[in-house]
């Protein structure tokens, strides 16, 4: 079993071995050029930076049960939220929209945009599903809840900081994440309403890294 500090030694070498050879780190804003080009096969160990070494099982708004590591093969754009935010929530969902919508089709097909919940007791799937219904979106998309150990080791790994206020709300990061095939970290961006044509590049690369070698 892969425990949290486990990854987070894995995130810290690769860090520095990316700031040796002058490449910005992840949260930086900037992409990582990702490993190229091999296909992956579905039983080839993971990396020492992937998040798919998360041994946390997440339910989907439709009540299944999964690991991460099932994203594994495609890339992915990752974000934390909560369902009953009044404000940042929605607005960070429509830069996503806009992110996806500026991918080429045969891109957008295999990419997965995963939103995971911070709010671990009213997040529940029904009201999970009731957001995707709100937010009209499709099956590009993974809804997921989990236990409150799962979210906050990922939100360390993520970088996203979130506090719930008496009001049951949440101040929190508004950050997504872009990953490769592999569920390492490519790229991330922050803030709202902003450009979005890097994150997109950084989409497209790491899809092509999934493709079979010619």
């Amino acid at each position: 079993m892969k425990t949290i500090a486990v990854l987070l030694s894995g995130f810290a070498a690769a860090s520095a071995l990316l700031a040796a050879e002058g490449a910005v780190p992840p949260g930086s804003g900037s992409a990582i050029r990702p490993p190229c080009c091999a296909a992956i096969a579905p039983d080839a160990p993971l990396t020492a930076r992937s998040l798919y070494q998360l041994d946390a099982i997440w339910t989907n708004d439709a009540g299944r049960v999964s690991k991460l590591a099932t994203l594994r093969g495609r890339p992915v754009v990752i974000a934390m939220f909560f369902a009953s935010c009044e404000y940042a929530c929605p607005i960070l969902v429509s830069d996503l929209q806009r992110l996806r919508s500026a991918l080429p089709e045969a891109v957008r097909e295999r990419a997965q945009i995963v939103l995971v919940s911070f709010d671990t007791v009213r997040d529940t799937p029904a009201a999970l599903l009731a957001f995707r219904e709100r937010m009209t979106l499709d099956a590009g998309w993974t809804l997921l809840r989990g236990p409150e150990a799962a979210v906050q080791d990922l939100a360390m790994l993520l970088g996203v900081k979130y506090k719930q206020d008496a009001r049951g709300q949440f101040a929190h990061s508004n950050l997504f994440t872009v990953l490769n095939a592999e569920g390492e970290i490519v790229h991330q961006h922050a803030g709202l309403q902003g450009d979005i044509s890097e994150a997109a590049a950084a989409v497209m690369r790491p899809a092509k890294s999934a493709s079979p070698s010619p």
